[in-house]
Formats: C-alpha cells, sequence, structure tokens
C-alpha cells in the first residue's frame, strides 16, 4: 500500500531535510519513527527538500508498506516517535501511481523578514532580518518581473543538481504587516536557494541599491555572481507542492501562517 503524509518541521536544529551520514536530518528522523509503527524500514520521497534551517508548513512524503495500519497510526503513533520540531499532520492512502515529487505540478515557498532595527529575539531562526528601512513599493515592481518563464541561472546555486535552469514563475508577491515583510513565491519547480537568491536581490533593490529593472538585467546576464548574495534560511517556509485535484490531498498549507498576518 502507498501512503502520502503531510508534515511540518522547524528546521532551525535539522540539518536539512534529506537524509545524510550523521543523521541529524528531518528524514532521518521521520523514517525512524515510521520504522517503530511499520515494524520493517520504511523510505520516504518528498515532494521539495529543504536546505539546512528552513522550515516546511505542507512536506508532503510517499512511502510504500505491508504493514495494515489505521490512519491514526501514521499521524499520531509516528508523532510518538519523532521528536520536537517535527509533526505529521495527515496521513491518506493513494494509488501506487501517486509520486510525492514527480506528481506535483508546482511548489510555493513564503519568506518572513522582520524589518526593524532591533534584531528577533522572540522569533529567532523562524524569521529573517534586516535593520535597514525597505522600499516594499520597489521591491513589489522588482517581484513583478519575475513572472513568466524565464531561465533564473542567476539565482542558482553552484552546486544546483536540476538539468535546467528554466522555470515557470506563477506568483511572485511582496506585502508589508507593519514591520514584517512576506514575500510569497510560486513556481513550476525551484532551483536550489533559488527564493533566499531571490529575496536578497528584491531586500538589495529595497535598500536603494539598485532599482527594480535590475530583475530585467540579472535574468538576462544569467550570471550568479552578478545577483545578490544568498539571504539566511531562517525565514523561508515551504508551504507545499501543488497537485491536481483529482489526488484529493489535504493542503492546510496556509492556516497557520495566514492566520498569524491577518
Amino acid at each position: 500500500m502507498r501512503i502520502a503524509l503531510g508534515i511540518e518541521y522547524c528546521g532551525t536544529n535539522f540539518r536539512g531535510w534529506q537524509s545524510q551520514a550523521g543523521g541529524g536530518t528531518v528524514q532521518d528522523a521521520l523514517e525512524h519513527a515510521l520504522r517503530q509503527i511499520a515494524g520493517a524500514p520504511v523510505g520516504v520521497l518528498c515532494a521539495g527538500r529543504t536546505d539546512a534551517g528552513v522550515h516546511a508548513t505542507q512536506q508532503v512524503v510517499h512511502f510504500d508498506s505491508d504493514a495494515e495500519r489505521p490512519l491514526t497510526a501514521w499521524v499520531r503513533g509516528v508523532n510518538s516517535n519523532l521528536p520536537d520540531g517535527v509533526a505529521v499532520r495527515w496521513a491518506k492512502p493513494v494509488s501506487d501511481e501517486f509520486h510525492a515529487r514527480f506528481s506535483a505540478r508546482g511548489r510555493r515557498y513564503r519568506y518572513l523578514l522582520l524589518n526593524r532595527a532591533q534584531r528577533p529575539g522572540l522569533w529567532q531562526g523562524r524569521l529573517g532580518w534586516f535593520h535597514l528601512p525597505l522600499d516594499v513599493v520597489v521591491m513589489q515592481q522588482a517581484a513583478a518581473r519575475l513572472l513568466g518563464e524565464h531561465d533564473f541561472s542567476a539565482f542558482r546555486a553552484a552546486e544546483c543538481q536540476a538539468k535546467s535552469p528554466v522555470k515557470t514563475m506563477i506568483q511572485a508577491s511582496v506585502r508589508q504587516f507593519g514591520s514584517m515583510i512576506v514575500f510569497d513565491f510560486e513556481a513550476s519547480a525551484f532551483l536550489h536557494h533559488m527564493v533566499r537568491n531571490l529575496v536578497g536581490t528584491l531586500v538589495h533593490i529595497g535598500k536603494g541599491a539598485q532599482s527594480a529593472g535590475w530583475v530585467d538585467e540579472l535574468l538576462g546576464m544569467k550570471d550568479r555572481k552578478l545577483a545578490a548574495p544568498t539571504f539566511s534560511p531562517d525565514g523561508l517556509y515551504f508551504r507545499g507542492p501543488v497537485y491536481e485535484a483529482h489526488w484529493a490531498l489535504p493542503d492546510p498549507a496556509d492556516d497557520f501562517l495566514d492566520g498569524i498576518l491577518a
């Protein structure tokens, strides 16, 4: 049987999503917890890998298991074996044709940036921070230039393994809630460090170092060395993949982050 799970986690104390030597990743923790319930090793495949320090409100994974368990066991039972900072939100049987990564037609990220003179205390590790005033209107104008299909090589990490840098940006927005600036991105797929590099560039524009038109120049030059530095992972949240409606998967990605910003 193939099961899909919705996972949320705080990435602060993890070494990223993907399993690696020495453990300490979200995947390592989840597979260990699943093994306790399944009574056998369980390997999971995710919708989108996240780096160390990056959070998720709706990571989706799937796994195959011969163990017959009620869905509550795959949620509450697994959660009882998970460390603090990661939890299963839902479980659902899916057909063998479903694949957490390859069935997704898009992915969504949100970056939360505290824009004030003082660094965060209460939300340390869960917010990005920039101390100088930022022009949100200019950043909105710059973000709009990212929409559509582009070669995003200027925002691609050197170690990125994607076959093509060409992606389609569906949403790129910048909103302000008091001292909080919220960046939302949705695209067909993302390159390694792409969102953090986009935020770094938009902040560079927002502080007055470049005009909104700089985005067009960077897209055209396709050179990562010419764009702004990669921004901190602290405020980055993977809000989940986008699937076709026929998969009928729960999508609670926005209930928490939208609620606190309302």
